[in-house]
């Protein structure tokens, strides 16, 4: 049987489940996680959007990821909290703002992203060393 992880917004408006473990899990220094989250990375699971079941409605802001592709980005339109994002770029997959998560620390991250844009005083997880490191925003 596969284990179920739950999530909600800061109000409670908004309540998710995700079946199963998620994909994987990383952190995103680009510059519109830090601006979405007002904090220094976004810490993201990804997981299938069939596996991510929701009650309470999200509002959609559209974004542009640097590929040019659009970034869905939900979030609570009561209180505001960031609850996923969709990126055309990686069509079936959400990325969980891990935060909203009942358990966010649950797993721990495996990749870093868009570090060139991480802020100076910030280590590098040493176990989320990861090629792509560089890659483009999917978050």
């Amino acid at each position: 049987m596969s284990e179920t992880h739950k999530g909600a917004c800061l109000c409670g408006q908004v309540h998710y489940t995700v079946a199963g473990d998620p994909l994987m899990v990383g952190i995103c220094h680009c510059r519109h996680c830090q601006k979405q989250s007002g904090a220094p990375f976004s810490v993201v699971w990804g997981v299938t959007d069939a596996a991510y079941t929701q009650q309470g409605e999200t509002r959609e802001y559209t974004d542009q990821g640097d590929s040019g592709q659009v970034v869905h980005r939900l979030f609570c339109g009561a209180c505001g909290s960031p609850i996923r994002s969709r990126a055309d770029a990686a069509p079936g997959i959400s990325f969980i703002k891990a935060g909203t998560l009942d358990e966010p620390d649950r797993f721990s991250a495996a990749f870093e992203v868009y570090c060139d844009r991480a802020w100076h005083w910030l280590p590098q997880l040493a176990q989320a060393r990861h090629p792509l490191a560089y890659m483009g925003d999917v978050s």
